[in-house]
């Protein structure tokens, strides 16, 4: 490892080598960015994109496609209040040219309150469905008089409110990022052009990253979705800028030892590459892992972030370097770093920091803990699960369409369960499950496929879609349906899907947990060469999750208002905070590993503290700021990854690297490396310096020697 840290070393921080890195990326930059546009084109959207792999309503989904030999896909037009009737009547008229040849607009459905009515608009799916559901929107909102409420959803509308989500999210989300990476590095350096090189850097790697995404996509099947390649821009622009302040920290260092400044960027590539290169392998090792979980967009968000966080360190191990040095050391101005003067000052808030964990270590690990675990207790009141209606932060119109359905109609008469089966069994498929209780009806039109040998059937059920009574119908039907004989009859539709998705969820939470602790773990070791370190860190970055997702469940339902917590998040949260969190362990430890070489462990965990004080919390600052972003958006979904994702990184960086990790290294002695040579090593007189802290009585090193 140190052969190859030595060799990648000399081409960015080379005389010659710095001019050729640039170019390189500057080809590539220039060659394949026209490729970085086409991410989107590989999008897929398709009803299973979020399915779990192999699901029963997976499999109706598949299945329905022998039936179109047309692309119908319905909206449904709810109309509430006086002169209803005649405005569904006008608006029929009106809504006729929207519709597909051989289909025609319903005629308004009464509720059996009589205050409502409803009207069924098949349209085209691949013909600009969203365009035309805005349409039909604009038509319907400009016939409408005062007193009539009119609102379009049914699987159209939620299509196009779906949709309406993710447009132009991939823009708006790396613009924000972008602005928020840039003000941070700004009042991190201080310096009017230090703050851009990383910057550029990130530039290079999201372009890399889009193009490498959409290659793997196109040809070699990598699943990506659009909440996927939204979050890949972020994770790219946070990450990135972690390495780029880890790797300018340790280079300003040795421009205070070193003259020459391509020798300073060697050896700063030296001693920070193995911490950078643990940290990218652990964080894509780890979301790699969510390649073992069912729910597709879960492999599809593991998968391609992994891609992101590769292209994110080998731009900043190669193209930062060498725009470093290029610039020289004006590029730090006004506080440039000069040859001989002293690489920080002796006395810093992080030194003052480490002193005070050493002066009472065990309580200070025990304090820290108790504020975690509290933190952890409202992990236990976490309510589970989102309907339809509340996956948007704010209520778009097919969401309010189907509320009112809801209240005049069986719930589930806008978006009905599917059961396909063999043609020569519906009759009876049709008795089992119109026997079924929680079965409003089932509808008359039976459709067939070309070759007649499927058949299926629309199911509407009292409870409203995503409801637990309409999902206890699900379960309830299908148990029916699969005992009728050689039917083999499947039960598909957006409650199947729900209930599906909570189930998956579960699995994947008990199978890739552990999973990503092992890896994890295996990182450790190799990294610090010990086991009960690596066993500590990571326990300390587990219960910093648990603690997260207490705090998290706090705002979100005291603050935000969210009605729960998605199925996805807990199994998303963990592996980015797991991975994300025993980031700043690997910075925080590498640098105390090596100080304990030439201290001994007492002193060399407190000047690894000092060390990396101020980098890891800009860093950590970054990363919970870029991750924030999410908040903001429409869907409940991503916004409680951004936020549980935030609060963990900041409690990592201020609470369990600065306090905990600390105080359990000083209070367990030269045993935090056991059984590694640091263990059997202690300090001697010979690898101390003139300068090095004054031995204190807490330290059991000291006392060995």
């Amino acid at each position: 490892m140190r052969a190859l840290l030595q060799h990648v070393a000399r081409a960015p921080a080379g005389r010659r080598g710095k001019w050729l890195i640039l170019a390189v990326w500057l080809i590539l930059a220039v060659a394949l960015g026209p490729l970085a546009g086409k991410l989107g084109d590989v999008e897929e959207s398709g009803p299973n994109a979020f399915l779990p792999r192999g699901a029963e309503s997976a499999r109706v989904n598949t299945e329905l496609e022998k039936f179109r030999t047309d692309t119908v896909m319905p909206a449904v037009v709810v109309y509430t209040g006086d002169g209803a009737e005649a405005t569904a009547t006008t608006d029929r008229e009106a809504f006729a040219r929207y519709v597909p040849a051989g289909q025609e607009v319903s005629r308004p459905i009464p509720s059996e309150d009589g205050k409502a009515l409803m009207t069924i608009v098949p349209l085209d799916s691949e013909d600009g469905i969203t365009d035309k559901v805005d349409e039909l929107r604009a038509v319907a909102g400009a016939n409408a008089p005062p007193g009539v409420d009119v609102e379009v959803g049914g699987p159209a509308g939620s299509l196009a409110d779906s949709v309406a989500v993710f447009d132009g999210l991939d823009t708006t989300l790396l613009l924000a990022t972008g602005l928020v990476v840039a003000v941070l590095l700004l009042l991190t350096y201080r310096s009017p052009a230090l703050w851009l090189l990383p910057l550029v850097s990130v530039g290079f790697a999201a372009v890399l990253t889009q193009v490498v995404t959409y290659l793997l996509a196109k040809h070699a099947g990598l699943p990506v979705d659009p909440q996927s390649a939204g979050v890949l821009m972020v994770l790219v622009f946070g990450v990135g800028t972690d390495y780029a302040l880890l790797l300018i920290a340790r280079y300003r260092e040795e421009l205070h030892r070193h003259e020459d400044r391509h020798e300073a960027m060697r050896v700063a590539l030296r001693r920070s590459g193995p911490a950078i290169l643990a940290s990218a392998a652990t964080i894509a090792v780890g979301l790699s892992c969510l390649a073992f979980a069912d729910i597709n967009s879960s492999r599809s968000l593991g998968l391609v972030g992994a891609v992101g966080v590769v292209c994110g360190f080998l731009a900043m191990v190669t193209v930062l370097p060498a725009l470093l040095v290029i610039t020289g050391r004006w590029v730090f101005w006004p506080f440039v770093p000069h040859h001989g003067t002293p690489a920080r000052k002796p006395r810093t808030v992080w030194s003052r920091v480490g002193a005070s964990v050493a002066l009472r270590p065990r309580w200070s690990w025990l304090a820290s803990v108790a504020v975690t675990g509290v933190l952890a207790l409202s992990a236990a009141g976490v309510n589970m699960g989102l309907t339809q209606a509340e996956m948007f932060q704010d209520k778009p119109e097919s969401v309010v369409a189907q509320e009112r359905i809801s209240a005049h109609y069986p719930s589930g008469a806008s978006d009905p369960a599917d059961i396909v089966t063999r043609a020569d069994r519906t009759a009876e498929v049709r008795a089992a499950a119109a026997a079924v209780d929680g079965v409003a009806r089932v509808e008359n039109d039976t459709a067939r496929t070309p070759d007649g040998e499927l058949a299926s059937l629309s199911v509407v059920l009292k409870g409203a879609p995503d409801s637990q009574a309409a999902k206890d119908t699900i379960d309830a039907l299908r148990t029916a349906v699969h005992q009728v004989d050689s039917a083999d009859a499947l039960v598909g539709g957006t409650t199947a899907e729900a209930l599906d998705t909570q189930r998956a969820a579960d699995r994947d939470l008990t199978t890739v947990v552990p999973i990503v602790l092992l890896v994890v773990l295996g990182v450790l070791v190799l990294l610090l060469r010990a086991l009960i370190a690596p066993l500590l860190l990571l326990a300390t970055v587990v219960l910093s999750y648990v603690a997260a997702l207490g705090a998290s469940n706090l705002l979100f339902e005291h603050v935000l208002g969210f009605a729960g917590v998605d199925w996805s998040i807990p199994l998303m949260g963990f592996v980015f905070l797991v991975a994300l969190g025993i980031d700043y362990n690997i910075f925080l430890m590498h640098r105390v590993k090596e100080e304990t070489g030439r201290l001994g462990h007492h002193r060399g965990v407190l000047e690894g503290l000092t060390s990396t004080g101020g980098v890891i919390t800009s860093a950590g600052i970054v990363l919970a700021a870029t991750f924030a972003i999410f908040a903001g958006l429409p869907l409940v979904t991503m916004a409680q990854m951004g936020v549980l994702v935030g609060i963990g990184v900041l409690l990592d960086t201020f609470l369990v690297r600065t306090i905990l990790v600390p105080a359990l290294a000083l209070d367990l002695g030269r045993w935090f490396w056991w059984p590694g040579s640091l263990f059997h090593t202690p300090p001697t007189a010979r690898n101390t310096p003139d300068n090095a802290l004054s031995p204190t009585p807490q330290d059991p090193t000291h006392k060995v020697a």
